[in-house]
């Protein structure tokens, strides 16, 4: 269990937190949620241990380990497997000894160490890993000096995921994740055997990989259960309680006031006057909880062109002569809302630089209407700003002839307000750059815009901003994005990058999902074998396979229902009193736990037997 009781802290005289509790039950799977700047990773810095609390405690169990991603590993010539597998130091540690250790006990003692640790099978897990964050075979043979720093982190991200710390804390782990490895995550984290901390903006994967969520909003921590969509209905809600007992309590002070105020000094009511006056003193404020500014987007609007804004014939594309996408033949009109779909290195990106003109085609026509102009977001161009600089230098660069108020006007139409206008880029947060690079892009109102993943370091509420702003955008969107939430609303069109050519997808965004989430040995065609005469099943074996597989799926149920009581049971702030209880219902939570992965596979093998009996 993670115990954040009372804390207080404060950074340059900025409170972030201030008699903030919260109980975190052992096995739990929690997102972190809250405006850029309320205290998220710093949250993450104090459960460390790398902060020092001015007042309260955290507590977490004796020798529990934590683990996240501080960093991107170097560039060394050590493989990718390799160094995943080294994050678990025990293992490497009782490998080196078993090699070097003389002693029969101790040998002995290693090599039981060894197989309780299942290292055995360290590098099949660790290859499943790395293989479902995007790198093939191939690659995880290769040195990490000859990947990127993007790459890196998600080498990094594999090797704390095959440590599994006690408690896993992660600061928004998609932002280096393309949607295939976002939905790999996703399913990852959902049976991740121990705790589990997710900072993110994500609303996928605070839908599906998380129980329960914490927010951290006026220097408080807020527990809510269920994902993300039942916090936001369970917070509206109390919000509007809230606002509501404000306004009463606002109306009732101020009968109270217009009382005091007309009969204070009259000798007959003075008394009733002096009453209501202590009464107005006794009265504890009800403010409201601080709701999030929406900070809206403002997208300048494109004339109409006429149709096709673009056109590709016949077209290949790529670098230095070699092609990497062939027989491009695609149509773009200005009400488009188009979403790239395809694996990493497929050439989504390529495509997207294509059509930004910022790539020529190798062969092939590109045709493109007389006046249209482009935008083109990309999360690199975020890094590629002028550090130095003000956002306000950015603008008044393109712009030269407009007034200071007209470029302030712009830059708030972004959220940008007149402090951050007048603060140099590298004092800026991660959103804010993002936000500055976005009014760069749309400046000349374009009637294309391309988003390459634009809601890296956007928080939710921005997010929600933006998929209004793209809504009531009257050019085309190309968008690539990993934010399964921002693709549904936004896109009409789907286009699959893949094999080398790009091609409309049939399905939605869930058909998509479900085919990139099964595993990889389905999705490839097996050898071809001798056909086998197939077994005839008489009717009463078959009632007897349906009637199996009605009776596990009854047993997960039943499970479920358990698990259930037993997480409510675990949420209650009275069980944590009694060690003795508390170790009960964990063990019980655990057992349950374990129950559910068996029952499972009971039922998929039952319901395998069944389709193979024609059932």
């Amino acid at each position: 269990m993670l115990s954040i009781d009372d804390i207080t802290y404060a950074i340059a005289g900025h409170r972030l937190f201030e008699n903030a509790s919260a109980l975190i039950p052992e096995g739990h799977k929690v997102g972190i949620v809250g405006r850029n700047g309320t205290g998220k990773t710093t949250l993450f810095r104090l459960i460390r241990g790398e902060l020092s609390l001015e007042g309260g405690r955290i507590s977490l169990p004796a020798r529990a380990r934590i683990g996240g991603v501080a960093q991107e590993v170097p560039g060394s010539d050590v493989s990718l497997l390799d160094t995943v597998l080294s994050f678990d130091t025990e293992r490497t540690d009782l490998l080196e000894k078993s090699t070097t250790e003389t002693d029969g006990t101790r040998i002995a003692e290693i090599q039981t160490r060894l197989a309780d640790i299942d290292a055995w099978s360290a590098e099949a897990r660790a290859s499943a890993i790395l293989k479902g964050l995007g790198f093939t075979d191939e690659e995880q043979a290769m040195p990490c000096s000859a990947f990127s720093g993007g790459w890196r982190m998600r080498v990094a991200l594999a090797g704390v995921l095959f440590a599994a710390p006690d408690l896993l804390l992660l600061d928004e782990p998609t932002n280096y994740l393309d949607l295939e490895g976002a939905l790999w995550l996703e399913t990852y984290l959902a049976r991740y055997p121990h705790t589990v901390l997710i900072i993110s903006h994500d609303r996928g994967l605070l839908n599906r990989a998380v129980g329960a969520i914490l927010h951290l909003e006026d220097r408080k921590l807020t527990l809510y259960q269920g994902g993300y969509d039942k916090f936001a209905e369970t917070r509206a809600a109390r919000l509007a309680a809230a606002q509501s007992q404000a306004k009463k309590q606002e109306q009732r002070r101020a009968h109270l006031q217009s009382y005091v105020d007309r009969f204070r000094y009259k000798a007959d009511k003075a008394r009733q006057a002096q009453a209501r006056i202590k009464a107005l003193a006794r009265m504890q404020p009800i403010s409201a909880p601080q709701e999030a500014a929406l900070r809206r987007f403002t997208f300048p609007a494109p004339e109409e062109l006429s149709p096709p804004i673009l056109r590709l014939e016949g077209a290949a594309v790529g670098y230095d002569g070699a092609a990497v996408l062939r027989r491009l033949d695609l149509r773009i009109d200005q009400d488009d809302r188009i979403a790239l779909l395809g694996r990493n290195g497929e050439g989504k990106s390529t495509l997207s630089k294509l059509l930004a003109g910022k790539l020529d085609v190798l062969e092939g026509r590109v045709t493109k209407a007389a006046k249209l102009r482009v935008g083109y977001f990309a999360q690199h161009q975020v890094d590629e700003l002028h550090i130095d600089e003000t956002p306000l230098d950015h603008i008044r660069r393109m712009r030269p002839t407009e007034t200071p108020p007209r470029l302030r006007a712009r830059l708030a139409g972004f959220g940008i307000g007149p402090q951050q206008a007048e603060t140099t880029v590298k004092n800026l947060s991660g959103g804010q750059k993002a936000r500055l690079s976005l009014m760069l892009a749309t400046v000349d109102a374009p009637h294309m815009l391309i988003l390459d993943e634009p809601t890296n370091h956007l928080d939710i509420e921005s997010r929600e901003a933006l998929v209004e702003a793209l809504t009531a955008y009257t050019g085309a969107i190309i968008l690539v994005s990993h934010d399964m939430h921002l693709l549904s609303l936004v896109a009409d069109r789907l286009w699959l990058v893949k094999d080398g050519t790009v091609t409309p997808y049939d399905g939605d965004l869930e058909s998509y999902r479900a085919l990139l989430l099964k595993p990889a040995d389905n999705m490839k065609k097996a050898p071809q074998k001798p056909a086998k005469k197939a077994k005839t099943y008489s009717r009463d074996e078959i009632a007897k396979l349906r009637q199996e597989v009605r009776t596990c799926e009854a047993r997960v149920d039943k499970l479920m229902a358990m698990e259930g009581k037993v997480a409510a049971k675990l949420a209650d702030p009275d069980v944590y009193e009694d060690p003795g209880t508390l170790a009960t219902w964990q063990r019980k939570y655990a057992e349950i736990e374990d129950g559910i992965i068996r029952a499972e596979t009971l039922w998929e093998e039952a319901l395998a037997r069944l389709e193979k009996a024609g059932g």
